[in-house]
């Protein structure tokens, strides 16, 4: 998945070493799930807690292989992930931060109720080694589209 031109773009050199650490072996705070459909694996979702009470949050990131682009699989996978955050975890805002440029994401992210707050200049390093900017986006806990 992550070879996947459309995929790559956007998760760049995620490797097998790479893939290994993070999604494999994630930090303590990240948890990790396997996005399936009919038994073939169609994504990843993560999410990782902030758990100092006076920022407590959850971060949410998602990549999909790019048979299922368009299909819903994000959009549900998201609320899903969202609202177990909300609803068992306890969190009363999310965050989120596709790259500026990259409208599909943004776009997948409004409909499950992600609300841009601002852009974060030369946030992330892109596939070229230049950093790029990044688009924040929050979304409390009465906001998640059902």
């Amino acid at each position: 998945m992550f070879t996947e031109p459309a995929v790559a773009q956007w998760w760049p050199r995620f490797n097998r070493a790479k893939i290994e650490e993070k999604l494999l072996h994630p930090d303590d705070d990240t948890v990790v799930y396997t996005i399936t459909i009919d038994g073939e694996v169609a994504g990843v979702i993560q999410s990782w807690h902030e758990d100092d009470p006076d920022y407590r949050h959850a971060g949410m990131d998602i990549a999909v292989a790019t048979r299922w682009h368009g299909t819903g699989v994000a959009v549900d996978a998201l609320r899903t992930l969202a609202r177990h955050l909300v609803q068992a975890e306890g969190h009363h805002r999310l965050v989120i931060d596709p790259a500026v440029d990259n409208g599909r994401a943004v776009a997948c992210y409004q409909k499950v109720g992600f609300r841009p707050v601002g852009v974060m200049r030369r946030y992330e390093r892109g596939a070229d080694g230049t950093f790029h900017d990044s688009l924040l986006m929050d979304m409390l806990a009465g906001e998640l589209e059902r």
